[in-house]
């Protein structure tokens, strides 16, 4: 807008030259992006090197989750060249589909090689909480938005005429038309069914059955054993058949209750609108100012990650269960599943007492009612049941960490009796769950989980033929794991089983060898092993004595001791070389080599694997060695590498929100590096201020001065006016409310926080 007038009046020549200049704004002052529509979902759908991110449509930790089905055998997504199907829902992360749909304008065409479609990325959406895409093929456009326990479909061909619909099952489907209009059915994979109840909003129609046959074979059309479904409709131009899908896990009348409440009698764009205010409110629970506008984006999508899982699957008061084939009631509780503990207890179960612990309550009284229908405390609990995969038992961090936090609303002696169970009866063996083995009287015994020799052939029946043994990182993970049962046992007054507890987890330092510095493996009678690398030790990502990693990454694995580790290492002068070594260390052979060995090992910077989890909390030991400058450092400089807004943006697996997580509490400034100490150590803030909107009303602010690429340095700090002289504060100072003031500049205040170390970090934890 141009504005051209003529006055002689001073005050109102400023007055029309504001509002020319309001005229002329740029967009964003007057609609400034709200949070949702800061997501960018294709950030890391194209991975380093294993598993990328999926653009998932969903609700916050809501039970329907849906993402396109592309070409098989591409890696990544992204990058495919076909959709194949769209599912009716995603039951389990990674685990695939629970009935699919596809839509094509071919009558003859049922069998998934002819249904595919081509597509371009630009004629694509990709929303929290909206998907639309041009199949290119048909020419149809086809759009999605969900609800807690539905989907509605949208489809429109460009030109007008035949839209085919085709609904296969993905294991046992059983499909009926019981009124024109009307599909009801069941999907049935592994253990669980899935009913549906969906309705098809256009006047009128034709529908078939059809049985799905092996890859490679013609699926039979019109009749079959009722596992497929053909709809066909004559449309004119930019007319559209919409396909309401209400969802159930317990029957087919809650299937059809889910349809009729969330979904009959709401416009596809109302329900959009709803999913998209739903994002809102749970991003819009922390609120940042400044930054780039690519580091706001980036923070976005990594707190939308955050609420992929856990899942509830309550549904009316009620879910069914797995773990005992049974449907419950719920109670005043919610039931969870989908979590992969050894990932998210680490990052995303810590942030989640922050922002919403009720719901953190929840999730862990769906761990108790698992055990108490299992017989054990799960570690991957999915909708098919225990995933039973990778090591420890982090439910007790999870649980720990929460008592020690106050958020008690559960039996807390349940959970301590299914905690204590897993802890004396329980294996350690990778990726088994069940009793324990004569591997696990080693550990039981000697304080050590027995390795073997690289060339000795495996012969324990229970050990995994691809992950291995593993026996350094079981013992320092359970090391870790007994002493957060220690600190439960002790909240609740268990005196003698707490000093059991504490004793044992001190078992880390019977894998330190003094005279290479390093974590390393012994065999059963106690001598350590030879010959042996700490940079590529034996098996695939190391996996005869690691998870996914080296003794230079697991070596810092003592987050509950660190002065201990710190004294094993010759004092902190010691540990702050070798810990500056890890982020220096060359790998010493090529790039594609060393991750042919260790293809968990993405993010490198030296030797330190920023793309796998046992590093999440190694660059905040500087804070405890005297350095935090270097934890300020190091933290900017591996969110600028790592964490990006584009394509390859996330430099690891993200596993259900662990690793974003990660990113969301290092761009707010702090970071909890041991779950079950409900203390938080200082980083480097991203943003000019970080506002979280606690559940109770108040607010805890940081705020950031004279913040900027090069101003990553804390000069001081103040937390409620208070001086801190220590890179740290309590959870119970962060749930107070309040703000916490960093001066920042450009060049490293070397006395801040110097003085620190981990002595004073537990006497700061044990206070509360």
């Amino acid at each position: 807008m141009n504005c051209f007038f003529y006055f002689s009046n001073r005050t109102s020549y400023l007055c029309i030259l504001l509002f020319c200049y309001a005229c002329n704004a740029p967009e964003e002052a007057h609609h400034r992006p709200s949070p949702a529509d800061m997501v960018n979902l294709r950030i890391g759908a194209v991975s380093h090197l294993l598993v990328p991110t999926y653009p998932t449509v969903h609700l916050p930790n809501s039970m329907v989750r849906i993402y396109p089905q592309t070409s098989p055998g591409v890696n990544d997504q992204y990058l495919a060249s076909r959709i194949y199907a769209f599912p009716i829902n995603m039951p389990s992360h990674r685990q695939g589909p629970l009935t699919t749909l596809m839509v094509t304008s071919n009558k003859g065409a049922v069998s998934p090689d002819s249904l595919a479609s081509d597509y371009d990325h630009d004629f694509e959406t990709s929303t929290p909480y909206y998907y639309s895409v041009l199949l290119e093929d048909p020419g149809i456009w086809v759009d999605y938005t969900v609800t807690a326990h539905g989907v509605i479909y949208r489809f429109r061909k460009e030109s007008g005429g035949n839209v085919r619909i085709v609904i296969r099952s993905s294991g046992a489907g059983d499909f009926n038309f019981d009124e024109p209009g009307v599909l009801t059915g069941s999907d049935r994979l592994r253990n669980i069914t899935q009913y549906l109840y969906a309705t098809v909003v256009h006047p009128s129609g034709s529908a078939g059955y059809f049985s799905p046959l092996p890859a490679g074979e013609s699926d039979r059309l019109p009749e079959g054993d009722r596992k497929g479904v053909v709809l066909d409709y004559d449309i004119s131009e930019n007319e559209a058949v919409v396909l309401r899908i209400g969802i159930s896990y317990i029957s087919l009348e809650t299937a059809r209750h889910h349809a009729e409440k969330e979904l009959s009698g709401r416009s596809f764009g109302d329900l959009k609108d709803h999913a998209r205010e739903n994002w809102d409110k749970s991003l819009g629970v922390i609120g940042i100012e400044g930054g780039t506008a690519d580091q706001q984006k980036i923070f976005y999508t990594a707190f939308y990650r955050c609420f992929e899982r856990m899942v509830n699957i309550t549904e009316e008061g009620k879910y069914f269960s797995v773990y005992d084939g049974q449907v419950h009631e719920s109670g005043n509780n919610d039931f969870y599943v989908d979590d992969w503990s050894w990932d998210t207890y680490r990052t995303l179960h810590p942030l989640r007492t922050i922002i919403m612990p009720g719901e953190e309550a929840d999730m862990i009284n769906s761990y108790i009612r698992i055990y108490e229908q299992s017989g054990w405390m799960p570690a991957f609990p999915t909708v098919f049941g225990e995933m039973g995969a990778m090591i420890g038992h982090h439910q007790a961090a999870i649980i720990a960490d929460a008592w020690y936090k106050g958020i008690r609303d559960y039996d807390v002696h349940k959970a301590y009796e299914g905690l204590l169970k897993n802890a004396m009866e329980g294996t350690r063996v990778p990726w088994k769950e069940g009793p324990k083995t004569s591997l696990d009287e080693v550990y039981l015994q000697k304080g050590f989980f027995p390795g073997k020799y690289p060339d000795e052939p495996e012969t324990h029946p229970a050990v995994h033929s691809f992950e291995g043994r593993q026996s350094v990182a079981v013992t320092l993970e359970h090391a870790y794991d007994d002493w957060c049962l220690a600190r439960f046992a002790e909240g609740l007054g268990k005196t003698e089983d707490a000093d059991k507890m504490y004793l044992r987890g001190q078992n880390y330092r019977n894998q330190y060898r003094p005279d290479i510095g390093f974590m390393a493996p012994r065999e059963a009678g106690g001598k350590w092993i030879d010959p042996y690398d700490p940079k590529v030790p034996a098996g695939i990502g190391g996996r005869e004595y690691f998870a996914e990693s080296n003794a230079w990454t697991y070596t810092w694995f003592v987050p509950h001791d660190l002065a201990g580790l710190i004294d094993l290492m010759g004092g902190k002068e010691m540990a702050l070389k070798q810990l500056d070594r890890l982020f220096d260390e060359p790998i010493g052979q090529s790039k594609w080599t060393y991750l042919g060995y260790m293809p968990d090992a993405t993010g490198l910077t030296g030797l330190f694997p920023m793309g796998n989890e046992p590093s999440f909390h190694i660059p905040y030991i500087y804070n405890v060695l005297g350095a935090p400058w270097k934890t300020q450092k190091r933290t900017r400089q591996l969110m600028d590498a790592w964490f990006r807004n584009d394509l390859m943006g996330i430099c690891g697996d993200e596993d259900g929100g662990a690793m974003s997580a990660w990113y969301v509490f290092s761009a707010m400034g702090f970071y909890p590096i041991c779950p079950g100490y409900p203390v938080y150590m200082i980083g480097s803030p991203v943003f000019d201020r970080v506002t979280i909107n606690l559940p109770d009303g108040k607010k805890f602010m940081v705020k950031a001065m004279n913040v900027s690429a090069r101003n990553k340095y804390i000069q001081s700090a103040r937390l409620n006016g208070r001086q801190l002289e220590a890179p740290w504060f309590t959870h119970a100072e962060l749930m107070n409310g309040g703000e916490m003031i960093l001066e920042m500049g450009p060049r490293p205040d070397k006395a801040w926080g110097n003085t620190a170390d981990f002595a004073r970090f537990v006497e700061t934890a044990k206070q509360l």
